[in-house]
């Protein structure tokens, strides 16, 4: 029975739902509406005109380096990277794929996969791979990655060869594994 007292209770709790209603479906809609954008990102990465978005991913797992000779230099040793191995998650969480090398690999869940050719880095802050953009050979398999064209490695944290620990020409043979993670963006042509 609505009374006095009860009529604003109800109310209020009806602007509550309706308000709760349309706030989720402005976050869905931003969500979905919402597409990447390489306006921020150094020129030498960003994907020509006349591409789109048609995956995003968030890779995240290890980075493996070796203690090698530095090349031309007798008698110097550096850290040389050997691969990447990485779960790759869709924005939601879930995870579609692996990212793994050498060579450097991208393989969806559907089985689909991809090799490229680098094409450009750029800096990404200090700790951090660079930014870079690759261009992908034709994918093996059917399904999500069968057109891609390029891949944006951007959104980077860690990655880089260890810097406290030393690799010196004793050392030379042994291997450090660092974390790293970072978004992979798949473009096809329009």
């Amino acid at each position: 029975m609505l009374t006095s007292r009860t009529a604003p209770r109800i109310a209020a709790i009806a602007t509550a739902v309706a308000s709760l209603g349309l706030l989720t479906a402005c976050g869905s809609m931003h969500k979905k509406d919402m597409a990447f954008s390489q306006e921020s990102l150094p020129a030498a990465i960003q994907v020509p005109a006349g591409h789109k978005v048609a995956w995003e991913t968030v890779g995240s797992g290890d980075i493996t380096y070796e203690c090698r000779d530095k090349a031309n230099a007798p008698g110097q040793t550096e850290w040389v990277f050997v691969g990447p191995d990485a779960v790759l998650k869709d924005r939601a969480g879930k995870t579609v794929g692996r990212y793994y090398g050498p060579p450097a690999t991208w393989e969806a869940n559907d089985g689909s996969k991809l090799t490229a050719t680098q094409l450009a880095v750029a800096p990404s802050g200090a700790g951090n791979l660079p930014y870079q953009l690759v261009k992908a050979n034709p994918a093996m398999g059917n399904g999500a990655l069968v057109g891609v064209s390029h891949i944006q490695r951007v959104a980077l944290k860690g990655g880089v060869a260890p810097a406290d620990k030393p690799c010196t020409p004793a050392q030379k043979g042994q291997k450090a594994v660092v974390q790293y993670q970072a978004d992979y963006i798949f473009w096809k042509p329009v």
